[in-house]
């Protein structure tokens, strides 16, 4: 029982073998025009125009980079080497003193 239902869906998962191909549904072009994104290219000497997404978008990807970029530069360290290190110095410095004083 479960098996012919898995067995219809892994047929069907594929498009059946029927109708449009793999890329293509109904309503859309049969083959593509070979520009990246279905664009035509600008008239030469005329730059592309940017759409209303791109700006916001490149802005927040570059602000998300640099408060990234400072933000882990920034961070104190607290690994427990640094720990430890910290601690040692400190009793060294505090057996120096007493051997001073001695």
């Amino acid at each position: 029982m479960v098996r012919g239902r898995l067995r219809a869906a892994v047929r069907t998962r594929g498009g059946g073998g029927e109708g449009a191909g793999r890329w293509t549904s109904p309503g859309t072009e049969e083959r593509p025009k070979g520009y990246v994104f279905n664009r035509l290219p600008p008239p030469p000497g005329q730059s592309r125009e940017w759409e209303d997404w791109e700006l916001p978008c490149y802005i927040t990807s570059f602000l998300t980079i640099v408060i990234l970029g400072v933000g882990l530069n920034a961070k104190p360290d607290l690994t427990l080497e640094t720990w430890a290190h910290q601690k040692a110095l400190e009793r060294l410095q505090k057996q120096e003193t007493a051997s001073d004083s001695d």
